[in-house]
């Protein structure tokens, strides 16, 4: 500021002395050092001013891009695969054969096929719930096989997915993308786990089913045996006609 009303000055006398050298018939220029100098300051300050406005616009428009590079999507999504696994998984679960995932049925069957032998169930009847039991087991144990099949089949995708989602993560530009990218690796992992407790449930519903038709036909077997040692009840020679 002081540089420029030095400035000022100086050319107000520089002018000056030139005009009183000149000729005497000239006419004097009436010139306001003070006014002059004021001028330049108002100047000075209405370019500072200009110079303010435009950084901050700059600043501004720099703040938009921050915030829509922020609000970016990441390019990349795997939820829909994602779902899509786990509705797979759910699917077999749900096709479970003869006893299912449900308390109900489970208890109408252990009150019944799986219920203890009685003197008044007949010969039919053990052999027919034994082999319901049989039939049960064997069931069991094929449908662990396929949701056990159908996560190892997953491994590949989830592979893929986990590689393909480190990768956007670290080259996210923003916060969404960076965070968008984070609950998709979540997701991923949910899903995992949601194979891991599918599989967990369908081995352990294989060795139930397993363990008790052993329960079962071991108590089916005492009541056979105790039929069979019973007078009257057990083995009755009877005659037979081998040939015609």
């Amino acid at each position: 500021m002081n540089n420029i009303r030095r400035l000022a000055v100086a050319s107000a006398l520089a002018l000056s002395v030139a005009c009183a050298t000149g000729p005497s018939r000239a006419q004097f220029l009436v010139f306001d050092p003070s006014n002059y100098a004021q001028n330049v300051m108002t100047a000075a300050n209405t370019l500072r001013q200009i110079a303010n406005q435009i950084t901050s616009l700059q600043n501004q428009a720099q703040m938009l891009l921050n915030q829509a590079r922020n609000l970016a999507n990441l390019p990349y999504s795997s939820l829909q695969q994602i779902q899509q696994s786990i509705q797979k998984t759910q699917s077999l679960l749900s096709q479970a054969q003869r006893i299912a995932y449900d308390v109900q049925q489970i208890d109408r069957a252990f009150s019944t096929t799986y219920a203890p032998a009685s003197a008044s169930q007949s010969s039919q009847a053990l052999v027919a719930n034994a082999q319901a039991r049989w039939q049960n087991s064997v069931a069991g144990l094929q449908d662990t096989l396929r949701v056990q099949a159908q996560i190892v089949g997953n491994l590949d995708t989830n592979r893929t997915q986990m590689s393909a989602l480190v990768s956007a993560s670290q080259s996210a530009t923003g916060a969404l993308q960076a965070t968008q990218a984070g609950n998709q690796l979540v997701a991923l992992q949910a899903q995992q786990l949601a194979d891991l407790t599918a599989a967990v449930a369908a081995q352990g519903r294989a060795q139930s089913l397993e363990t008790a038709q052993r329960v079962a036909a071991q108590d089916s077997a005492r009541e056979q045996m105790r039929r069979f040692l019973t007078p009257g009840q057990g083995y009755q020679p009877q005659d037979i006609r081998m040939f015609h």
